[in-house]
């Protein structure tokens, strides 16, 4: 399997993120693609190629162009406070409150664009989130053009950032602008199959009122995890969109069995919508010793899972989210890419 990979990830390495009420490192850092990319060169996974690059078009077909604007000028407006720490906003909209009237200043901008206080951005954060879009969509180009399916080794991750907001650890949705890519491109129907343990609340936002792209998310109960206010198996989509959105919740503690038949389901709801290409954002911190997910799967586990959508049969494009258990994630993610490639 061919994986598109960029060293300008690196470029984003942010320092202090707030968790549980106090600053605490970034789970989010370079050593998890680092690792990744390792495992993959170990194994002898397939090519690893460099990415190619599209412009900034694709990403204004899912962004807004304001808060693009603002991904592109919020460090030169930081700094010019005299500000060289990470930025990170201090104040945040609430309900009742102006939600769509920017702020002038730096401070307002940041709370206003943002959806958590653990996503700083830095001075390399616009290269690497741009080098990460850049990633998923030569991935999905080789799909399109033919190929059974490719690995996008993104990060910074996409599947937390809407159309005008960041968080999560993301800033721009790889997912969704790969999809929107594939769909420009030709491609009829689309889905996003969202493995990861968080819910992917950014592209069900982004794809709500939709029946081009089918979204199916599978993640930790909202009313106790992040992101908490989206993610709820009511969530069934609006207008044209309405039924093209499935949540499956399920509790802390959750192993192997419970999810796989949320799995199961998943793929019932993909067959009968037969996209022409499938999208997985392929988050592996469902791991039992991820230091901040609360799901129990072990890494043979990914094995199955990567069979289970293998046998789905749509070409199918993998992007890469969550996982931060850094000693292991090159293991998980290249089992579930083998378990896909060995059923294939």
């Amino acid at each position: 399997m061919l994986t598109i990979y960029s060293q300008l990830h690196q470029l984003q390495h942010g320092k202090l993120e707030m968790m549980g009420g106090r600053f605490v490192p970034v789970f989010e850092k370079p050593a998890r693609a680092e690792a990744v990319l390792a495992r993959i060169r170990a194994v002898g996974l397939g090519e690893v190629r460099a990415p190619e690059d599209f412009g900034k078009e694709p990403i204004l077909r899912v962004h807004r162009p304001r808060f693009v604007h603002f991904l592109e000028t919020a460090w030169e407006e930081w700094s010019a406070l005299g500000r060289t720490h990470d930025a990170l906003p201090f104040i945040l909209p609430v309900r009742y409150t102006n939600q769509e009237r920017e702020p002038q200043n730096i401070d307002g901008k940041l709370g206003f664009y943002s959806l958590d206080m653990a996503t700083p951005i830095t001075s390399g954060t616009w290269q690497a989130a741009t080098a990460s879009v850049k990633v998923a969509l030569t991935a999905a180009q080789h799909v399109r053009n033919g190929a059974r399916a490719a690995f996008a080794l993104c990060r910074p991750p996409g599947h937390h950032a809407a159309q005008d907001y960041l968080g999560g650890y993301c800033f721009l949705n790889n997912s969704a602008i790969a999809a929107q890519y594939l769909r420009d491109q030709g491609a009829e129907r689309v889905a996003v199959l969202d493995i990861d343990y968080h819910h992917g609340n950014g592209t069900q936002v982004i794809f709500y009122d939709r029946p081009d792209v089918l979204t199916l998310s599978l993640h930790a109960d909202p009313s106790v995890e992040f992101p908490y206010f989206l993610g709820y198996a009511d969530e069934k989509g609006v207008g044209a969109g309405l039924g093209f959105n499935t949540n499956y919740p399920m509790p802390w503690g959750t192993g192997l069995e419970v999810w796989m038949e949320a799995l199961e389901d998943a793929c019932m709801r993909l067959t009968v919508y037969s996209p022409d290409v499938l999208v997985v954002p392929l988050g592996v911190d469902t791991y039992k010793g991820d230091p901040i997910s609360q799901f129990k799967l072990d890494s043979p586990d990914f094995f199955k899972i990567g069979e289970r959508i293998a046998k789905l049969g749509f070409p199918t494009l993998f992007v890469m989210e969550g996982g931060y258990a850094v000693e292991e994630i090159g293991i998980n993610v290249v089992n579930a890419l083998y378990g896909f490639e060995d059923a294939s």
